[in-house]
């Protein structure tokens, strides 16, 4: 009868605590960085299933769409906005690194001290656009802003990184099967996206057009997006009929996946489905040899927003998230 009712407490106790696990993954929340007064709007995006690519009846579908082909995703948190100038400077400064807050996670255990920092440019990669408040960081490589990644997680001891490509258009679709979240019809784009129509070839500040069904903005235009992923423009012939999480890991400098179009794009580059890699070209003014690992000289159009996990990986896999260590 003692042992009946111990088993019935402790499967109570499992299940609530699953429960509670549960709807705390359900809740947005805003990352504190301790030393500064910004902050970082995190967003919970749910789990789910999706269509990923496009067909090709849809209006300027390329072929690195296809073939479409379904995705499991675990749920995450995805930035509400863009990462900023402001923010982005924290990790190039350094200043507050041995600022500790009292409410720091513990998902994470990474030594601060071992994570290199960006080199300061040495001339405005904002090209003249701005890096003030609230303006999106641009012209940073695909290394400098998974060490970005690297240094918050040190920083505040939770598990940050890039989204993967699948997770980026899983949260741009926000649950729509559409070209562009809001539809089909491009001329819709001015409320949701700063792109060439409209941007006056610069990028804006974050959050001023209308946000996606999930809550996030920017996710097309203004500047495009870092994702994790290795560029591989035939990956999508690979996939089964439903695959899970799925993710390239990078295992050279070019190309990079990049997702979501920027100002200087014309709004078939905007929608959902549509893919980019990087090129060499983004340091082709570069004047150094060998050229920098942290900026580019020529992109000032790509930027990052960041995810985190709820549960991170293993710490011998972080090179995998983050790349290799450097000084």
């Amino acid at each position: 009868m003692k042992i009946s009712f111990l088993l019935s407490l402790l499967l109570l106790i499992l299940q609530t605590s699953i429960l509670l696990a549960q709807e705390e993954q359900n809740k947005n929340y805003t990352q504190d960085i301790a030393g500064s007064e910004l902050t970082i709007e995190m967003v919970a995006i749910p789990k789910g299933e999706f269509i990923m690519g496009s067909s090709e009846n849809e209006k300027h579908h390329y072929e690195d769409e296809a073939p479409q082909h379904k995705v499991a995703i675990d749920g995450f948190w995805m930035s509400k906005y863009e990462i900023t100038w402001d923010l982005y400077n924290l990790f190039v400064n350094r200043t507050i690194d041995k600022i500790e807050s009292s409410s720091k996670a513990t998902q994470v255990t990474a030594d601060i001290d071992a994570i290199s920092g960006a080199t300061v440019p040495y001339v405005d990669m904002s090209l003249g656009m701005g890096s003030g408040s609230d303006l999106p960081v641009g012209n940073v490589t695909h290394h400098a802003a998974s060490k970005f990644c690297e240094w918050l997680s040190a920083k505040t001891g939770r598990f940050y990184r890039l989204p993967t490509e699948a997770e980026w258009e899983y949260a741009a679709r926000a649950g729509t099967t559409t070209a562009y979240h809001f539809g089909d019809d491009e001329t819709m784009l001015d409320e949701y996206a700063w792109y060439y129509d409209n941007s006056k070839d610069t990028y804006h500040k974050v959050g001023q057009k209308k946000p996606n069904p999930w809550g996030l903005y920017d996710m097309y235009g203004n500047v495009a997006e870092w994702t994790l992923d290795q560029y591989l423009p035939t990956v999508y012939e690979r996939r089964t009929d439903l695959t899970h999480n799925p993710i390239e890991f990078p295992i050279k400098e070019y190309p990079h996946a990049v997702r979501g179009g920027s100002y200087y794009d014309d709004a078939e580059y905007l929608r959902s489905a549509a893919r980019l890699g990087s090129t060499e070209n983004w340091k082709m003014r570069d004047p150094q040899f060998p050229k920098s690992k942290w900026w580019h000289t020529d992109a000032p159009f790509v930027g990052f927003r960041i995810v985190s996990v709820p549960h991170p990986p293993k710490e011998t896999d972080y090179e995998k998230y983050w790349g290799p260590k450097s000084h």
